[in-house]
């Protein structure tokens, strides 16, 4: 059995969520680990960001996301409201804050207000496990892999983890 953990970087644009199509990403790390049948899973090691299968709606808004990001962005802005403001969810509290900003990586107070973030990415989950079967993933006919990241406070640089997993022939 073989095992291939490999990095992609995306480079989210803030101010809505940003979804990375890694289709053609993930299916070069399949190729090149050389696994003809087994598992590759896809994970995000972010809390505020989700990896999800979904069909390319190919047509897009003027925002530049496909209609059916699109339509999810829609429903989950009434499932979780995008935070506008302090208070508006308990998350992120006083000692949340202090500890966030004792960390010297935040730009300021307001960058902990993505509770909405965190909780679409529970919705969604962080990771997908898609079979791997003669070499190939098994989307389906329309399927690609996109990584999601919700947090819309600011523009992040974001690392997805893929690991291939099975035998070679």
């Amino acid at each position: 059995m073989k095992v291939v953990n490999e990095d992609i970087h995306v480079q989210s644009k803030g101010l809505n969520p940003t979804f990375h199509d890694v289709t053609g990403q993930v299916e070069a790390i399949v190729v090149n680990a050389g696994i003809r049948n087994g598992h590759c899973l896809v994970y995000s090691r972010h809390t505020t960001c989700s990896v999800m299968t979904q069909e390319a709606s190919h047509d897009t808004t003027y925002f530049g996301l496909e209609h059916l990001q699109q339509d999810l962005c829609n429903i989950m802005e009434k499932l979780a409201p995008t935070c506008r403001a302090e208070g508006q969810y308990l998350h992120p509290g006083k000692k949340h804050i202090e500890f966030a900003m004792s960390l010297g990586t935040e730009e300021g107070e307001w960058t902990s207000l993505n509770t909405d973030a965190h909780l679409r990415s529970v919705f969604f989950g962080r990771s997908e496990t898609i079979p791997i079967i003669d070499g190939k993933l098994q989307l389906g006919e329309f399927g690609h892999i996109y990584f999601i990241d919700w947090d819309q406070v600011r523009a992040r640089k974001r690392t997805v983890l893929v690991q291939a997993m099975g035998v070679c022939e």
